[in-house]
């Protein structure tokens, strides 16, 4: 969601790369939400980190937990940010409810894209 958000703001100020600890399909729900904002993820592929493209980086952001862990080798002259996104994909329930914390977190997610990009258009 969040390079969906990156790509669909950023145009012109960023270039937005995603990956993860490990490659994994982008989530079927996180695509339906975004859709509900116009915004097609459903062809983004999920990646992992490559410690190449990392030293081309000026600016590394991890959302949960186990990404601020597990992301251990960040080049000393990447800036790096953390920032606690509670991941909906745990969520059980009725499907509504499961939606509704995707929705949530997509709208996170939007609030902290929307900001960096206003600091970085900014200086």
């Amino acid at each position: 969601m969040a390079e969906g958000f990156a790509k669909e703001f950023g145009k012109g100020a960023i270039l937005a790369y995603s990956a993860g600890i490990m490659a994994a399909g982008v989530h079927k729900r996180a695509a339906e939400v975004m859709q509900e904002l116009g915004i097609d993820i459903s062809t983004q592929k999920s990646k992992e980190i490559d410690t190449g493209l990392l030293q081309q980086m000026d600016l590394v952001i991890t959302l949960c937990d186990y990404a601020d862990r597990m992301c251990a080798y960040i080049p000393t002259d990447v800036k790096r940010i953390h920032i606690l996104v509670q991941d909906p994909v745990g969520t059980t329930g009725p499907e509504e409810i499961i939606m509704n914390d995707f929705r949530r977190a997509r709208d996170e997610i939007k609030e902290i894209v929307m900001k960096l990009i206003q600091e970085i258009k900014t200086g």
